[in-house]
């Protein structure tokens, strides 16, 4: 990134923002306010965001408020006289008097072509629908969720067996090019303030673990599309009834195969071969890696060995 003689405070928690963070060092950077460490695993031990221990190896101000609404933090922020705030995968919402504090505003990246999903999970989202491109929207920040003028937008094209784990990473290295475009523009006085057409506005929430259960009625095409989608987080997954009579968790993996092949939705076919094949409410799925709650991820044929499945058997439905 070229120098920049702006000072600028950085607002992010997510690993996504990391690049874009670290493309600022040196580079008129003068604080990071992140989310505060947070308990993390079964022994709930705490936890810095990794982007934290980047800011510290560099020696950056680390700010951590609660709330970034409390009143001893917006001080100290303004006692920073940034010209800039750069927000990405922050994590709270953000008031107008945080907002008025820079003096030439408040912009964010997010990792979608606004308005097209605006909210949480918005790569997830867009390898879920089907969609043929993402990208990165750098925005004006209003009160309103996503909902600023944009800046610049900067698409990629969603592969055709691409994860929203290999996305995320994509568009987290398309993230630094997209906000020194848009500082120079700040700085030059050449930035856009292109409204967002409300007609074209979609929402995503946030996703939780329970939301990767498949849905074996739905179509084949649509169920593939989402295991791509929520691998690695929130991951997808079934459930079956193993050879002790126990309804188990069933993790699915990518790289699963549709087939024209008919069947109940749920309904299990193993072909001589050995090969695991779903039916779906529109044609069946060929599975090939799995994971039992409790155990390893193995493929289909090592799965066989432990738990003896039938033609006929269901998943999901147990």
């Amino acid at each position: 990134m070229a120098k920049t003689s702006l000072r600028i405070v950085f607002m992010g928690t997510g690993d996504i923002a990391i690049p874009v963070f670290s493309s600022l060092l040196d580079n008129g950077l003068v604080a990071l306010v992140s989310q505060p460490d947070k308990p993390v695993g079964r022994k709930q031990v705490l936890t810095a965001p990794k982007i934290k221990t980047v800011a510290q190896e560099h020696g950056v101000l680390v700010m951590q408020p609660e709330r970034a609404r409390d009143e001893e933090f917006l001080a100290e922020l303004t006692e920073l006289q940034p010209d800039v705030i750069v927000v990405m995968a922050y994590g709270q919402i953000l008031t107008q008097r945080l907002l008025d504090i820079p003096t030439m505003g408040c912009i964010n990246l997010h990792a979608s072509l606004l308005p097209r999903f605006r909210g949480a999970a918005c790569i997830q989202a867009a390898i879920d629908a089907g969609d043929k491109e993402s990208g990165i929207t750098v925005m004006h920040v209003v009160k309103a969720l996503d909902a600023g003028d944009i800046i610049l937008q900067k698409a990629v094209t969603i592969g055709a067996q691409e994860t929203g784990g290999e996305l995320h990473d994509r568009l987290m290295e398309l993230s630094p090019s997209a906000l020194a475009e848009a500082l120079t523009k700040l700085q030059d006085g050449t930035a856009t303030r292109t409204p967002q057409d409300e007609e074209q506005v979609t929402y995503i929430s946030k996703l939780l673990r329970d939301h990767g259960e498949i849905d074996w009625s739905q179509p084949a095409m649509a169920i593939e599309r989402r295991i791509r989608a929520y691998d690695p987080w929130p991951g997808t997954y079934t459930s079956f009834m193993d050879k002790k009579g126990r309804v188990r968790r069933l993790k699915v993996f990518p790289q699963v195969r549709c087939t024209e092949a008919s069947g109940s939705a749920g309904e299990i076919h193993i072909s001589e071969e050995g090969e695991l094949s779903v039916g779906c409410g529109e044609g069946a799925l060929v599975l090939r890696e799995v994971q039992p709650d409790g155990s390893r991820r193995m493929c289909v044929a090592d799965f066989f060995k432990g738990n003896p499945l039938q033609n006929g058997d269901l998943l999901g439905s147990v």
